[in-house]
């Protein structure tokens, strides 16, 4: 069963998103930014990341910059969920290495058919 990392400031948030991830039948960690996110994927890499963008400490992209950089992560695919919608933020999101960029409010089963989707490429 693969795990999943949700990286959110929002306990509202990642509470949602996890709740959703495990009814799905997936594993589900969460940190609350990108510090705590390194530290939990350098103990335990998850399959895939979801991560909001604006967070204190290290940021969505600082994250995902982060985790493509490193040749023990680079792989592990990552979905920015965010509220940042305007085409430059979409554009800078995937500059820095995201797998899919998805923007909030969003639709449940869009997240899920993302998240198994990207899971079944990384397979191979």
């Amino acid at each position: 069963m693969p795990t999943i990392l949700i990286v959110d400031d929002s306990h509202t948030v990642r509470e949602m998103v996890s709740e959703q991830l495990r009814r799905a039948g997936f594993n589900v960690m969460e940190a609350i930014d990108g510090e705590e996110a390194i530290s939990q994927i350098k103990a335990n890499p998850p399959d895939l990341i979801v991560t909001d963008i604006v967070m204190p400490k290290k940021n969505g992209y600082e994250l995902c910059r982060w985790l493509k950089n490193e040749p023990q992560t680079k792989n592990i695919p990552v979905v920015m969920c965010t509220s940042k919608g305007e085409e430059f933020d979409r554009y800078w999101g995937m500059k820095q290495g995201a797998d899919a960029y998805i923007t909030k409010p969003y639709h449940p089963p869009d997240l899920l058919a993302v998240v198994k989707k990207l899971l079944q490429e990384a397979k191979g």
